[in-house]
């Protein structure tokens, strides 16, 4: 198997998310960050008024009240994309699927949506009890307890759509920083094909029906339109990352400024920003201690790599904050999660370990042991697999 490796300009790992380095050493994310950073004012400028002509044309289109759906959470993100719509003149229909894991600040933030942007706002909020059961089943089937988080956010959208006939639905941030698997030429859509394949991790409704007492009716809402229904309704996902420059840390001073936004009072356990996921307390907390059992990098290394990539910190200093936040089990979001869906911290453990990436993870002396962007094979932790599994992360 191939060692990992790591980007000489921010602190990503080979591993990441359709990610490649090249043989200078640099990810294909910071590869198109460099494009982005290239794009003059006038081709922005460009870009902006090829977006109002989208717009105006969907306004057109529209056989509903509204001129656009935006798809919420009430994150920073959100009221950005909610805030650029507005002031650019258009009436848009907010939509909100709500997972039952909100910070108080992410509530509080929420709900002022509808009061601060003067707009109609939709909020779907599944049964907890099938949510619980919905948490559960995922973490053992794929290793990820917010799939229905992910589902929700993407299929909901598209539903309303067709509801309230209004086809156009705008999206925020493109995964240009993520991957880079998307040039800033591409104006990459929304589509099926890829809320099926990373979304909902290839995952649906029916891989879930007859598991933990789940039963059809407790994923009703988790239904995507048929192609037929996309074609006849002519619905179209777009991002205004695609149209605007994107900077979160810019974004989000805004927000504060001119709606009272709220950051998270507390410090999150897994990274050192305040200002993202305070609609989903998990993504910054247990989802993504995951992403750290799977493959060996967080939170921190998607915020520090941001980051680095804007100006904002050295990489040295990206590194630190990766040796300080990454590996970290973040014991007060765990223990609200063990207790909302009946689990042990030892069945926890066992399962997790069951999703490590032998890529990434080896076994010695019953301990778990990886590679670092820092350049020091480190241990993390005791080794809960059965023995019977072990074989395949031998050294």
């Amino acid at each position: 198997m191939n060692k990992v490796s790591y980007c000489k300009k921010c602190v990503y790992p080979s591993i990441g998310v359709n990610l490649d380095i090249d043989d200078d050493g640099i990810c294909s994310a910071c590869r198109t960050s460099e494009d982005i950073v290239d794009i003059s004012d006038d081709e922005w400028k460009k870009r902006e008024s090829k977006f109002v002509d989208l717009l105006e044309s969907a306004r057109k289109e529209a056989k509903g009240d509204y001129d656009c759906i935006i798809p919420v959470g009430g994150g920073k993100d959100s009221y950005w994309q909610v805030h650029q719509i507005k002031e650019l003149g258009f009436n848009p229909l907010l939509v909100t699927y709500h997972g039952n894991n909100y910070l108080p600040e992410g509530q509080k933030n929420l709900d002022r949506m509808s009061e601060v942007f003067n707009s109609d706002h939709y909020i779907f909020h599944p049964g907890v009890s099938d949510l619980k059961k919905i948490n559960k089943v995922c973490f053992e089937m794929m290793g990820d307890m917010n799939w229905h988080n992910h589902a929700g956010i993407k299929i909901l959208p598209a539903q309303m759509a067709i509801k309230f006939q209004v086809p156009t639905f705008i999206w925020g941030e493109i995964a240009w920083d993520i991957s880079g698997m998307f040039s800033p030429d591409d104006y990459a859509e929304y589509n099926k094909r890829t809320v099926l394949e990373h979304d909902m991790r290839g995952f649906t409704r029916k891989d879930m029906v007859g598991k933990g007492g789940l039963t059809e009716g407790s994923l009703r809402w988790c239904k995507m339109p048929s192609d037929e229904d996309f074609s006849k309704s002519n619905l179209k996902g777009v991002y205004l990352g695609n149209y605007f420059p994107w900077d979160a840390n810019k974004q989000t001073k805004t927000i504060i400024e001119r709606y009272d936004w709220e950051s998270s009072r507390e410090p999150f356990e897994r990274t050192y920003r305040r200002i993202s996921n305070l609609d989903d307390m998990h993504e910054n907390g247990i989802h993504d201690y995951m992403k750290w059992i799977k493959f060996g990098y967080g939170r921190c290394s998607d915020h520090a790599s941001k980051d680095i990539r804007l100006g904002y910190m050295t990489r040295q200093e990206g590194v630190e904050m990766v040796k300080k936040y990454d590996h970290v089990k973040p014991y007060r979001d765990l223990n609200r999660w063990l207790e909302y869906v009946d689990m042990s911290e030892f069945e926890f453990d066992k399962i997790a370990d069951s999703f490590r990436d032998p890529r990434v993870w080896w076994i010695h002396n019953r301990r778990w042991w990886k590679d670092n962007v820092f350049g020091e094979p480190t241990s993390y932790g005791e080794v809960f697999l059965s023995t019977k599994n072990q074989d395949k992360y031998k050294k």
